[in-house]
């Protein structure tokens, strides 16, 4: 499972990172994207689905990695 943040959508409200600092960075201007290329390990998958959730411009999504 990988993370992907759509920084066209993304307006700042880091509510991902409240969440998943594990998962997710903000550059200088304060908006999100992903760490390690999205890689979301298995026992971050809970919170990355709740990042997801309570993203409210809807920036995030999942990829499937399993093909």
């Amino acid at each position: 499972m990988r993370v992907r943040v759509d920084a066209d959508k993304c307006q700042g409200h880091n509510r991902c990172i409240q969440i998943a600092d594990e998962l997710f960075d903000v550059d200088d201007y304060g908006d999100a994207h992903e760490r390690n290329d999205g890689v979301v390990p298995p026992e971050l998958e809970a919170k990355a689905r709740l990042a997801v959730k309570n993203c409210p411009e809807q920036a995030i999504s999942i990829v499937d990695d399993t093909g």
